[in-house]
């Protein structure tokens, strides 16, 4: 990645169609912190590993709880996900005042790569530098989605986002077929598992 004529600003699209803050803000995605995310029948899991920025410091937070029925995890820039997950709890909280009932996880996932989108037109503003990993259980079972800083938004059995997250791609690749039946404790041991192929020391 370098500076070009055509990054200065999120409307400027580059001669070969790219808009590069866009491409900026995916990078702070993969040089995140890892995430994993698989779920069952019955369950959704989120597993993160907390990273300490020095041996001084306090390890920063990577999994918020956004209603009783839906959690995210985070990679990239931590200060972009706690506002997007304040901007979620206000949704679900708007929603059950008003319906009394919980938001679909769908439904919330769409308004948040919405507001994500938002972000990419308009002058002035700049691409959320970060990716979520929402899990959540409603009427119609449990789901696992990723949210990408360009508004994109996919539905997963399995998945992982995050620094070197590819080793733990391998290893949900090998084994998704078996988390259909899985228990909610089958699972965290899955979620451990793929994480531990990001890092030699978990």
């Amino acid at each position: 990645m370098y500076r070009n004529q055509y990054d200065s600003d999120i409307t400027t699209f580059s001669p070969s169609g790219r808009i590069h803050q866009i491409e900026y803000a995916m990078e702070a995605v993969k040089q995140g912190g890892a995430a994993v995310a698989l779920k069952s029948k019955q369950f959704a899991v989120l597993v993160s590993l907390k990273r300490s920025s020095s041996e001084l410091g306090s390890y920063q937070k990577k999994i918020f709880v956004v209603d009783d029925h839906v959690g995210i995890a985070i990679s990239g820039l931590t200060a972009d996900a706690r506002f997007l997950c304040n901007y979620l709890r206000n949704e679900t909280s708007y929603y059950d005042y008003v319906y009394e009932s919980q938001m679909r996880i769908e439904r919330l996932v769409t308004i948040v790569a919405d507001h994500h989108q938002v972000h990419t037109q308009r002058y002035g503003r700049r691409s959320y530098g970060v990716g979520l990993l929402i899990a959540g259980f409603d009427q119609l079972g449990a789901h696992i989605y990723q949210t990408c800083p360009s508004g994109n938004f996919y539905d997963y059995k399995a998945i992982s986002i995050g620094s070197r997250s590819q080793s733990a791609k391998t290893y949900l690749e090998k084994h998704f077929e078996s988390f259909e039946e899985c228990t909610l404790e089958q699972l965290i041991t899955h979620g451990l598992h793929a994480l531990r192929g990001d890092y030699t020391k978990y």
